[in-house]
């Protein structure tokens, strides 16, 4: 979209390109005596058709009018530093304005560099196809600089992405300030200013009391010591800020949609009319009727009770035997990578970049496996950041006849949140939100000592993926990679094998985290006397703590 916009804009006109074929003859063959072809026409048909691609080149220097008119688009100030202060529910709609209009400048701000980012690649695309310079470079060299640009141009492409992602999330806040405006939330005039900060701080979970210090007391309490016990929390908006993997793009079909919960609430992911998967609210807008009972027309979820049709950004686009209403349910900021489905549940703009989770190069997915589990998704993670407990626990899976080794170690850096295991040849890494990736040299890895990753001939990566769906529910998302026997993928049945061992191994795990989970809601501290090879979870732990205190700059996190 951006990108034919950025190309029509580029004038043509025609009597430029007969002038160019008549001054076409050959220059010297110095660089710097030879004029720069620039390319100024792109024209791009749909996708149902042909997909055509002209390129005139014109001799001569740019003009220097066409570049000081592209100047004034890009010469904008980053907002990113005005940020207001507010935070929290708003009840003053001056405020309220306030962080909307904040969040359209940076929406512009950042479309603006996407457009930026389109135009320098435009001009390295003229650079490879001037045809004066062409004559001059292998091709190989040609080749080369070729592949750069289409993965410079997936990166761009990517970011459109992402920036479509932040604009459809600005325009679901404002229309949640419609729906206070029209609720009367924001018609009490008559509080004082006092009794104004008042619910301020209430709408904010702040409180100027004794138990707001007790509460700080107690957040200093758990990065020293970990205390975590009781029935789990109400999680803090501040951990919902995040994107997370919430299914595989293989198992969402054009006729498909997949319902899931995160953070105690339903929803249902599906694909439009283009293919590109989206996430709406799991109940639809006039009888509260789950959707994913329904089914998928043309790129629309239809629900089961009345007929009524949604699209991907939540508008109700259809409603048989009546009228059509303006209604709407609401949409999560949704974008696909990496063969993962990723969400924005949070009520802040989309800034965080997408980590990549791409299996190491050399490796094939082999298995992709979606389990429900009844425990916390903080437990589950403890859990899989720990591999001390392997000999005692797995000891009728992989870890059958390990050796107890007489000391354990997680080496990592001062600051990250990734090392390596020894003496086992595992390595390890918590990627934030709710992501663990582990190699595993599996040559023997419980019976060698002193030896890595890099040492064995063969190794298995794993994706384990744990997205809160509840405070006593996970989603977990696990994908198995090897480097090694691609063959497997060609056997049929295979991937019945790998479940029946993943379901074997995790309930070896979960009957002993579920007994945490228990203890825990009856007030027993899950992390009672942490020792050398807990480092990797208490990081975990730390970095929690930090973003629901809303701490700016988060522990273990590399700058």
């Amino acid at each position: 979209m951006v990108t034919a916009a950025l190309s029509s804009s580029v004038p043509s006109p025609p009597q430029t390109s007969r002038s160019c074929k008549r001054s076409c003859r050959p220059w010297p063959v110095s660089s710097a005596s030879r004029p720069a072809a620039h390319l100024f026409h792109f024209h791009f048909k749909s996708k149902k058709s042909e997909i055509g691609l002209q390129v005139v080149a014109v001799i001569g220097d740019a003009s220097s009018e066409t570049r000081k008119g592209w100047s004034h688009l890009f010469d904008v100030e980053d907002p990113r530093g005005k940020t207001p202060p507010w935070k929290g529910r708003y009840f003053d709609v001056y405020q309220a304005w306030e962080v909307a209009r904040h969040d359209i400048h940076y929406c512009d701000w950042r479309a603006r560099q996407d457009v930026l980012t389109i135009k320098l690649l435009h001009d390295k695309v003229v650079e490879v196809l001037n045809p004066l310079a062409r004559d001059h470079k292998s091709v190989e060299t040609l080749k080369g600089e070729l592949g750069d640009l289409q993965n410079d141009l997936t990166k761009a492409h990517e970011q459109i992405h992402i920036s479509e992602a932040r604009v459809a999330c600005a325009i679901n806040k404002l229309a949640e300030m419609e729906a206070l405006v029209n609720d009367k939330l924001l018609e009490d005039n008559n509080l004082s200013e006092s009794n104004q900060y008042e619910a301020y701080l209430e709408a904010s979970d702040i409180s100027l009391t004794s138990s707001h210090s007790g509460r700080l007391e107690k957040t200093k309490h758990h990065k020293k010591h970990l205390h975590v016990s009781g029935p789990v929390e109400s999680y803090s908006v501040n951990l919902k800020n995040f994107w997370y993997p919430v299914g595989f793009s293989a198992d969402l079909k054009d006729d498909t949609m997949v319902p899931f919960d995160c953070f105690e609430e339903q929803w249902v992911m599906f694909r439009g009319k283009d293919g590109r998967a989206g996430c709406v609210q799991n109940t639809c807008a006039h009888r509260a009727c789950p959707l994913h009972l329904g089914s998928v027309n043309d790129g629309r979820i239809q629900c089961p009770y009345h007929g009524w049709e949604y699209a991907t950004d939540g508008v109700c686009e259809k409603m048989p035997s009546t009228t059509l209403l303006n209604a709407r349910i609401r949409s999560l900021p949704c974008i696909e990578q990496d063969g993962l489905i990723w969400v924005w549940p949070g009520n802040a703009i989309p800034d965080a970049p997408l980590p990549s989770l791409s299996p190491p190069s050399g490796f094939n997915i082999h298995a992709e496996i979606v389990m429900e589990l009844p425990v916390e998704h903080g437990l589950l993670l403890d859990n899989l950041l720990d591999l001390a407990h392997a000999p005692f626990t797995h000891t009728t899976t992989f870890a059958k006849g390990w050796e107890v080794p007489s000391f354990v170690k997680f080496m990592t850096p001062v600051k990250g949140l990734e090392g390596y295991w020894d003496p086992y040849p595992i390595d390890m890494q918590f990627q934030p939100p709710c992501i663990v990736l582990s190699t595993i040299g599996i040559s023997k890895p419980g019976k060698i000592q002193g030896m890595n990753t890099k040492d064995c001939s063969t190794h298995l990566h794993q994706l384990h993926v744990c997205v809160p769906s509840s405070r006593q529910k996970t989603r977990l998302l696990y994908r198995m990679s090897l480097d090694f026997a691609p063959i497997l993928k060609h056997i049929p049945f295979m991937h019945l094998l790998w479940r029946h061992f993943a379901d074997k191994v995790l309930n070896e795990d979960l009957r002993l985290v579920i007994g945490q989970q228990d203890r825990m809601i009856n007030g027993a501290n899950v992390w009672n006397l942490p020792v050398s090879y807990d480092k990797l979870g208490i990081r975990y732990r730390i970095w929690r703590n930090a973003v629901e205190a809303g701490q700016k700059q988060l522990p273990f996190i590399k700058s």
